[in-house]
């Protein structure tokens, strides 16, 4: 089965239970793995939006939905272009590192952010007009993979990110071999383990352009047509 059609086999597996409404995590997994157009994607992080503003006005400082709600900011900005969404969404996940150095996803995020927002518009004009640099991004995602402990997540997602902007990144690979024998707890492990085995096998086929192609597929919108 290709990564991508397990992608969305494992999101419905998560997602499905009628029982219980889902939650704005779900609900932006289902728009970043398993959705194939852009506008429906778009409603879902809507929704999500809608979810976590609900819960912060609740509880002003829940974790979950901060870090959510940067989330959903940063797949909108992803899926409408906007540079105030992008911006927003740099802010929001600053400052949920900034007030949680050691919380492993936000560093994730933050890392993300930097390099999508690289990988969208290049290096010189993502540094210039949204803040993005790729030391920052790097220096993240190390920190989210030393934090995460034995969880294929946090090596899979920061060695697609590398191997999106560099087919060629040595320590892309290496978190790539890493991923392939992390554990395993939620079905976005297991996306990005099998993930990882997908790109250690092409990176074997030394076609760098095939590689940075899949990487962006492998990545969380990336089966989604650019507009």
């Amino acid at each position: 089965m290709r990564p991508w059609r397990l992608g969305a086999t494992l999101v419905a597996m998560a997602v499905s239970c009628p029982c219980a409404a889902q939650s704005a995590r779900e609900i932006l997994t289902q728009a970043s793995f398993a959705d194939r157009d852009p506008d429906d994607a778009l409603k879902k992080v809507m929704q999500a939006q809608a979810l976590t503003s609900a819960q912060l006005r609740r509880d002003p400082g829940d974790r979950e939905a901060l870090l959510m709600q940067a989330t959903a900011l940063g797949y909108r900005a992803k899926l409408t272009g906007s540079r105030t969404d992008a911006v927003g969404a740099r802010h929001a996940f600053e400052a949920l590192v900034a007030r949680d150095p050691r919380n492993a996803e936000a560093q994730l995020g933050f890392g993300a952010w930097h390099m999508g927002a690289i990988a969208k518009v290049g290096r010189m004009v993502g540094r210039a007009l949204l803040g993005a640099q790729k030391p920052v991004a790097f220096a993240a995602l190390d920190r989210a993979v030393a934090l995460g402990g034995d969880r294929a997540l946090f090596p899979g997602l920061a060695a697609l990110l590398r191997l999106q902007a560099d087919p060629a990144d040595p320590r892309g690979r290496q978190l790539a071999e890493v991923a392939a024998r992390a554990g395993v707890v939620t079905p976005l492990d297991r996306l990005m383990q099998r993930g990882a085995v997908a790109i250690l096998a092409s990176l074997r086929s030394d076609d760098p352009a095939a590689t940075r192609k899949l990487a962006s597929q492998l990545l969380p919108l990336g089966r989604l047509p650019d507009r």
